[in-house]
């Protein structure tokens, strides 16, 4: 067992190395920021990668305040199912209403790689690729339609 502080290092330097590991990936080389990740454009609507001891995720959170307005974004996202889930072979999870370990309600909508374990050095390559390959995906599908869910939810 990792004690507290040995277990930040390691989530520490998985994601330094997640960082250089998309350096050397042509299609994020031309980007000044990486990864969109919570610069959506809409409030409340951020595209995340989440890793713990058993499973690796690639997501769009909904965590808007309001819950009106949650389910508002998320119920416009699933009118656009088809193109959001486009190139994902078997399809994406989605999640009306999930509870984070710190009691916030939040929706998603995502993809996951399980049996994978953030302190197992040997498996962060699998994770990265993972990790890059869908988000490249997720982020594209996401950029088609932004603009209409704008102009749909504000």
């Amino acid at each position: 067992m990792y004690t507290r502080e040995e277990a930040k290092k390691i989530r520490k330097d998985f994601w330094i190395m997640f960082a250089k590991r998309c350096e050397i990936v042509p299609e994020l080389q031309w980007r000044k920021k990486k990864w969109m990740l919570y610069d959506t454009k809409i409030g409340g609507l951020d595209l995340k990668f989440e890793i713990d001891r058993a499973e690796a995720f690639v997501m769009i959170e909904i965590n808007a305040k309001s819950e009106d307005r949650r389910i508002q974004l998320y119920e416009t996202l699933e009118k656009y199912r088809v193109i959001i889930e486009e190139g994902f072979e078997n399809g994406l999870e989605w999640e009306l209403c999930y509870t984070l370990p710190e009691g916030e309600d939040v929706s998603r909508v995502f993809i996951r790689k399980s049996e994978v374990d953030i302190h197992r050095q040997n498996q962060w390559p699998d994770i990265y690729n993972f990790f890059i390959d869908n988000m490249l995906l997720l982020e594209r599908n996401f950029i088609e339609i932004r603009d209409v869910i704008l102009e749909e939810v504000g």
